[in-house]
């Protein structure tokens, strides 16, 4: 009895301590609301094979709404409940085969073939994030950024409805 309660919270430590590390890196897990991912579906315009990125997945949502809307979505998390969470709803999906979920940092990541890059992060790593998207993304790229606007970039969209989280384009 000892060694299962021993093993338990062994379990909720690591739940607990990847969850507090995603949040210090870069943003605590909070999903995108459902009606949201459908406006980033129309603000992305995805065409057949471009490449999502989806930096801070979380449970997958955006993932598996970017391949069923045609495109190769990727997804990464360090967060070990969300990505289990996501990596279980890929593998029941009937477009497993056009996405995929990585238990690993975006930050150690290339993005340099991707069409599309999505977050939700908090804006104190915005300076560092955009730097990244600066050095690696390719010409054409869209960022979609969720919350809020990336300072001394101009959307070329945006989706700000009243009462609705804000949406911005940019593109690189």
């Amino acid at each position: 009895m000892t060694l299962l309660i021993f093993f338990i919270l062994l379990i909720i430590l690591v739940l607990a301590g990847s969850t507090s590390y995603a949040g210090w890196r870069a943003a605590p897990w909070a999903p995108t609301f459902k009606a949201d991912s459908k406006r980033f579906l129309k603000l992305a315009n995805i065409e057949p094979s471009q490449k999502i990125y989806d930096l801070g997945c979380g449970d997958g949502r955006l993932v598996l709404a970017s391949a069923q809307a045609g495109g190769e979505a990727v997804g990464f998390e360090i967060s070990l409940l969300p990505y289990l969470i996501a990596k279980w709803r890929i593998l029941r999906s009937p477009f497993k085969k056009k996405c995929s979920i990585k238990f690993k940092d975006f930050w150690r990541v290339s993005l340099s073939d991707a069409d599309i890059v999505y977050f939700f992060l908090m804006p104190k790593i915005f300076t560092k994030i955009k730097a990244k998207l600066e050095k690696e993304l390719k010409p054409g790229a869209k960022i979609i950024i969720y919350a809020w606007p990336m300072e001394g970039w101009t959307p070329i969209a945006a989706d700000c409805p009243t009462g609705k989280t804000p949406i911005y384009v940019y593109q690189r």
